[in-house]
């Protein structure tokens, strides 16, 4: 198991084939896929064949697990935006609904963001959902990124909410060294 970084209560680790019913299970419920795609399914035929080797073959992604447990919790992202800057990485996170409320988005977060700006030397971390996703909102808060801008994309389906536009949140360089470290 290649694990990326470990927290207190997480092992953040490379993805592999294994994952895929965790990932199918994920990726299917209602309520985690709520403000991504409006809660539908997605055929485990796409998972196995698309998403998963795109999770395999990036680096960018990462299979949260429990550590005292070893139980799959969902994943968390840390990639440069397409055909954006180098030294910016987007920060991205989905758990498992049972997960919500916990602080496990919060603490593999402030990991990766330790890790970007520790360890890669990039300048600026930043994060985007939805505005009406008041749970990823705060999970970016709580990890210091402050609001940047609302803005609005078309999207083939228009979902629920999809109508008040999507955040950015970010967090610089400059920021992060001058906060207290933990």
């Amino acid at each position: 198991m290649h694990i990326y970084l470990e927290t207190g209560r997480l092992t953040l680790r490379r993805f592999t084939e294994a994952d895929a019913d965790d990932l199918v299970e994920l990726h299917n419920d209602p309520d985690v896929m709520r403000y991504l795609n409006g809660g539908k399914a997605t055929p485990r035929e796409v998972i196995v064949g698309e998403t998963l080797p795109v999770f395999i073959n990036s680096g960018h992604f990462f299979a949260a697990v429990e550590r005292e447990t070893g139980d799959f919790l969902g994943w968390f992202l840390l990639r440069p935006p397409k055909d954006g800057p180098e030294d910016e990485l987007e920060l991205g996170y989905r758990l498992r609904k049972s997960c919500w409320g916990k602080g496990y988005a919060t603490e593999g977060s402030l990991a990766l963001i330790d890790r970007a700006f520790a360890e890669l030397g990039v300048r600026r971390v930043f994060a985007l959902a939805m505005s009406v996703h008041r749970g990823s909102r705060r999970v970016m808060e709580k990890c210091g990124l402050r609001f940047v801008r609302t803005f609005f994309q078309d999207w083939p389906d228009v979902i629920d909410g999809s109508d008040e536009g999507e955040v950015e949140y970010e967090l610089l360089r400059s920021d992060w060294a001058a906060r207290p470290k933990r």
